[in-house]
């Protein structure tokens, strides 16, 4: 099942552009990438990942099963959201479901676009989402507060220990912090994730800028914005949705004319996806065969056999061995063939850590 990542924001400032882009953009690859709508506003997007072409081309597999991630269009947040304002009940549930936040804040002028808080404030734009959301994990703070209370009163041990973690996030939630910079033990963070609070979610902010401010990589909307996240030691992605757009019924030669006028390696889109890929620690692990080029999506750290388990939950209750060769040593080597007469192929057992790029064989019963 694919992660799934919210796109929110204030109205009008580019967040269905840049969702309708994200959609156009896998449409047009998918000669080489599957896709789908499962509604309007949700799509599956591939996870662009160059080694996976040269792994087909040594293996001569016939298709690629790339990893993949789940962008979904939510309903624009107004003032008042966490009082259930606009489609804010709505809103604040569709976050709730979301592994993790894409917020698009406008940083261009455009007296054609009218914005919904009557002038562009980037900052400003970015503290109203953070204090609705942060009002609603308030509310639910302290709720969960007068139900622990009681439990911890009678000297139980965990209640004790959850009252005061609840305690925590109730004072940095108060000083207007979103929970995902509270300074929390690695089991107290499980605790919190537990409830499933809106500001402990990882963010990407994404600065929608304009064809100008692209070129140039920056303008004091920019600027001010970059100041206030690195507080939150987020990452910034400076996109223009409305390019992006159009970019994404280009062909390869038009891409590459753009990726050179303005002087990027990679597409906004591609950035972002990559991003957010990575924003949850995620890596990848691929098997290749005659049939496909399939690649596998992990959390780092991860053990062979759920690994294993991530294909199917036999291979992981049977698992007896995985044989691994390295990304590095399979292109050297050309074949797997040649990797094991060369001696690249290692056999692990369960307490092996997959890596990223690990080319895995399982043998379970």
């Amino acid at each position: 099942m694919p992660l799934k990542y919210g796109i929110v924001g204030l109205p009008n400032v580019g967040k269905s552009t840049l969702f309708n882009s994200l959609s156009a953009n896998a449409k047009a690859q998918a000669a080489n990438y599957p896709f789908c709508t499962i509604e309007p506003n949700i799509s599956i997007v591939a996870v662009k990942d160059d080694r996976m072409k040269q792994l087909q081309s040594l293996a001569n597999s016939q298709k690629l099963i790339p990893a993949t991630i789940e962008f979904v269009d939510i309903a624009g947040l107004v003032r008042g959201a966490s009082k259930g304002e606009g489609l804010g009940n709505k809103f604040l549930a569709n976050i709730r479901e979301v592994d993790a936040i894409i917020h698009v804040i406008r940083c261009f002028e455009d007296t054609n676009i009218i914005h919904v808080e009557g002038k562009v404030d980037p900052v400003s734009d970015k503290e109203i989402i953070d204090y609705e959301l942060q009002l609603k994990d308030l509310e639910s703070v302290q709720k969960r507060i007068a139900k622990v209370e009681k439990t911890a009163k009678s000297g139980n041990k965990e209640g004790i220990i959850e009252l005061d973690v609840l305690k925590k996030c109730e004072f940095h939630l108060e000083k207007g912090q979103n929970l995902r910079t509270i300074e929390l033990s690695e089991p107290e963070f499980s605790l919190v994730y537990t409830w499933q609070l809106l500001t402990i979610k990882p963010v990407i902010y994404v600065a929608n800028v304009d064809e100008n401010t692209l070129q140039n990589r920056t303008n004091n909307f920019v600027e001010k914005l970059k100041a206030t996240i690195d507080l939150e030691k987020s990452e910034l992605i400076i996109i223009c949705a409305s390019l992006e757009e159009q970019l994404s019924e280009l062909d390869a030669d038009g891409i590459e004319l753009f990726k050179r006028e303005y002087n990027i390696e990679h597409s906004g889109l591609d950035t972002l996806v990559m991003a957010s890929y990575k924003l949850l620690g995620l890596i990848t692990y691929f098997t290749v065969g005659p049939q496909e080029v399939h690649a596998w999506t992990i959390k780092e750290g991860t053990k062979a056999p759920m690994a294993a388990g991530v294909i199917h939950s036999d291979f992981e209750k049977g698992f007896i061995k995985a044989e691994v060769i390295k990304y590095c040593d399979y292109i050297l080597c050309k074949t797997e063939i040649v990797c094991k007469e060369s001696g690249k192929i290692s056999i692990e057992g369960k307490n092996y850590i997959v890596k990223d790029g690990d080319i895995m064989n399982f043998r379970f019963t």
